[in-house]
């Protein structure tokens, strides 16, 4: 394979192409908006910087060896920093929880809630592990192209009681009702349900224990700046706002792309980091045989959206740690209301991002930069009118944080906007307005997901949240990992 073209630059989009090129395959970068990242993008207003996320970075290393296949040192071109707690945890009777990988502080956090339930973390912590090992270290790079493979991995699976919940799993160790919310919203981060999330996605604590919660200062926009420095350093080309109109067939071969500008483009291998379903139903509208695996994906269960508010407010704030997780009066309840009955309901739970309290240039002297991330059902489960519910529904976040922790929020607001599940479906062609691709549940992972390679197209490969393993920026930049091992070694 001597060239590729790779569709869409978020995270996943970007450790392909940087994989290929530093491999000697002349890889061309296509991207429909005017700036490269995905769902990594970002705005600046009035002087602030907002990332449109992801904006939680564990396991540094994974990005670092991007640098490191060409002699590199990522460094170079990205600044990293620790953030500590990794979350703050906030309840509405006023408790906080601060989680971080300080043994010792983690274990006075524990006994705060619930002595007893120290020793239980320890050995949640043991299972987190040996999930880690088996569905992480062992499987998280790997493509599952036929069923053979699944059954390979099975028994590793079945040990771990993959079959469970991830909140079934801690509350068979833990029995405080807030440290199993503390250590199971996890999988939200990856639009997870965290009461139907295989327990295998518990290894994210092990992730986090080990590897630690980064930043990139400047935002989550500057390590995609960083990715792209480096891919045009090593000779890729990048094609920015010119989306990608059609991936071209002949027969069981992909052999170009089509964009809106008329650009045509060929090469030995195609890869798509475009929304799985927008790919099939639309990319790939003239192959008789994605239409079929269309139909598949069309029956599938979709991740939830998000509602995100982002708004830039004066004075500073170094009482609000980087991360919090503002959680609502219901847990289960609230999860029941937005993954199975489709509703927006009155109550919600709050992951909030202050990123000017770790870096202030990301705001102007004096001021700070906020965004606040409530799950919501995707389009398809709650077709809401959200010119009309998404006003209501950001008043009554800011209120929220305000009466937890900003009083005066609306006097000191200088800018805001909102971000909502008809964004994500424009801006992303995301299916149903889905912020994170198919579900993680058990039967939607490994060989149950989209494959990295296509089952009929021979040189047409995925990369991303659809694939595997899945969404988060490990997960797609592990999901880079499997796609380049198939391309570089198997291509037909």
């Amino acid at each position: 394979m001597k060239s590729a073209i790779v569709v869409g630059s978020g995270f996943g989009g970007l450790a392909l192409a940087i994989r290929l090129q530093s491999a000697g395959v002349a890889t061309t970068l296509v991207e429909g908006r005017d700036k490269p990242g995905g769902r990594a993008y970002y705005w600046e207003r009035d002087g602030f910087v907002f990332d449109a996320g992801p904006t939680v970075i564990t396991d540094p290393a994974c990005l670092k060896e991007l640098w490191a296949l060409s002699g590199r040192d990522m460094a170079h071109d990205v600044e990293l920093v620790p953030v500590s707690p990794f979350y703050r945890l906030n309840w509405p009777d006023g408790t906080n929880f601060d989680y971080s990988n300080d043994e010792q502080a983690l274990t006075r956090e524990i006994a705060k809630l619930n002595p007893a339930d120290v020793a239980g973390y320890a050995k949640f912590l043991e299972y987190s592990a040996g999930v880690y090992h088996e569905g992480y270290e062992k499987l998280g790079h790997a493509a599952f192209l036929d069923f053979a493979s699944m059954i390979r991995a099975a028994p590793a699976l079945a040990r771990y009681q993959a079959w469970r919940s991830v909140y079934s799993i801690v509350s068979s160790y833990v029995s405080n009702e807030k440290l199993r919310e503390a250590l199971s919203f996890h999988t939200l981060l990856v639009g997870g349900n965290p009461m139907t999330t295989s327990a295998i996605y518990a290894l994210i604590h092990k992730l986090e224990k080990d590897g630690g919660v980064w930043f990139a200062m400047g935002g989550t926009n500057k390590l995609v700046a960083g990715m792209v420095t480096h891919f045009e350093r090593l000779g890729g080309v990048v094609r920015l706002n010119d989306p990608v109109t059609e991936i071209e067939t002949l027969g069981e071969r992909a052999t170009g792309v089509t964009t809106a500008s008329g650009w045509q483009g060929q090469a030995d291998a195609i890869a798509a980091n475009a929304d799985i379903m927008h790919t099939y139903k639309t990319l790939l509208r003239g192959s008789r045989s994605a239409q079929r695996t269309r139909g598949r994906l069309e029956r599938k269960k979709y991740s939830p959206s998000l509602f995100v508010v982002h708004f830039g407010v004066t004075g500073t704030w170094p009482g609000i740690p980087h991360h919090s997780i503002l959680f609502g009066p219901r847990y289960k309840g609230l999860l029941d209301d937005i993954y199975k009955h489709g509703v927006v309901p009155e109550d919600f739970s709050l992951y909030l991002h202050h990123p000017t309290v770790t870096d202030p240039s990301m705001a102007p002297e004096g001021h700070s930069t906020f965004y606040a991330l409530a799950p919501v059902p995707h389009m398809g489960k709650s077709p809401v009118d959200w010119d009309v519910v998404g006003p209501l529904l950001e008043k009554r976040i800011l209120d929220e944080i305000g009466r937890r922790l900003i009083p005066d929020i609306h006097e000191r607001i200088v800018t805001k906007f909102s971000y909502a599940p008809p964004d994500f479906a424009r801006d992303l062609n995301a299916h149903l307005g889905s912020a994170f691709s198919l579900e993680p549940t058990l039967l939607q992972s490994a060989y149950f997901r989209v494959h990295n390679r296509d089952d009929a197209i021979s040189n047409l490969y995925f990369v991303g949240a659809g694939t595997h393993p899945g969404a988060g920026i490990p997960g797609v930049v592990g999901s880079a990992k499997a796609t380049a091992k198939l391309m570089l070694e198997g291509a037909p």
